[in-house]
C-alpha cells in the first residue's frame, strides 16, 4: 500500500511512517502543504495521512478541496489537534474519510486506514470474479484456473473471492482474519498460513504462473505473474 504522510510535526511524522513501515507500506513523507498538494495531485496513492493545520499557505482543507475538484477519491484520514466538533465536521465535510484527533495510538490509525480501505474495495454485486485465468463463479459457486474445475470449502472459496476482489493489494492477516473468519482478536495460531497453503496447492499446482504471492512479514497478494509452483 502506498501511503502519503502530510503533516509538519516532526515526532508526529516519525511516529506515523515508522509504524506504517513496519506494517510492510510503503510511506513518502511530507512536511509542508504545498508540497503535500503537489505530491497528493500528482501521483497515485491508496490513503493520505493529512495534518489539518500546515506552514505556508496551503493547508490540509485546501489539499482535500483539490483533490475533489480532480475528481480524485484517494481515501484521506486528517490527524488533528482540532479536536471540537465543528472542526471535525469542517473536516469530514470538505471530503475527508475521517479524522482522527491528536494524540492518538498508531493501532487506531491502522486500524481506521484498513477500514477505509474496505470499504474502497471493488463493489460486491459483480456475480463472477477473474485475475488471468482463474474465474470465480459467485452464483454457482464454481471455481477454474485455465478451464479447469477446482474444488474449494467453503473456507477456502471465501478466502479466494476476498483475495480476488483484492487483486495486486497486499492483504494482511489482520484483514483476513476479520474478513474471512470473522475474528476482532488474533488467534495466535498459524490457522491463515495452513489455509493459504492448501489453496495455493488447488489454485497454483501444475500451473506455468503463481497467482497466490506471500509478502513476507505481512500477508499476502493475488496477482498475475510469478514463478511455477513446486509442490
Amino acid at each position: 500500500m502506498r501511503c502519503l504522510v502530510i503533516e509538519d510535526e516532526v515526532d508526529t511524522a516519525h511516529y506515523i511512517c515508522k509504524g506504517l513501515r513496519e506494517a510492510g507500506h510503503t510511506v513518502t513523507p511530507c512536511g509542508n502543504g504545498l508540497d503535500g498538494l503537489h505530491f497528493a495531485t500528482s501521483e497515485h496513492w491508496d490513503v493520505i495521512i493529512l495534518d489539518r493545520l500546515l506552514p505556508g499557505q496551503v493547508d490540509g482543507l485546501s489539499i482535500i478541496a483539490k483533490l475533489r475538484d480532480l475528481g480524485k477519491k484517494t481515501p484521506v484520514i486528517i490527524v488533528s489537534a482540532l479536536t471540537n466538533i465543528d472542526e471535525r465536521v469542517s473536516g469530514l465535510r470538505a471530503g475527508a474519510d475521517d479524522y482522527l484527533s491528536k494524540p492518538f495510538a498508531f493501532s487506531e490509525l491502522l486500524a481506521r486506514i484498513e477500514a477505509l480501505l474496505r470499504r474502497a474495495s471493488p463493489s460486491h454485486d459483480a456475480t463472477q470474479l477473474q485475475v488471468a485465468d482463474l474465474v470465480l463463479d459467485l452464483r454457482t459457486m464454481r471455481v477454474e484456473r485455465g478451464s479447469h474445475p477446482v474444488a474449494l470449502q467453503p473456507r477456502e472459496f471465501r478466502l479466494l473471492e476476498y483475495l480476488m476482489r483484492h487483486e495486486g493489494q497486499v492483504v494482511t492477516r489482520t484483514m483476513l482474519l476479520e474478513a474471512v473468519w470473522d475474528y476482532r482478536f488474533d488467534p495466535q495460531t498459524n490457522i491463515i498460513d495452513v489455509q493459504i497453503s492448501r489453496l495455493r496447492n488447488k489454485i497454483d499446482k501444475g500451473f506455468a504462473a503463481t497467482l497466490i504471492h506471500t509478502v513476507r512479514g505481512v500477508g499476502y497478494r493475488l496477482a498475475p505473474g510469478g514463478a511455477a509452483l513446486n509442490v
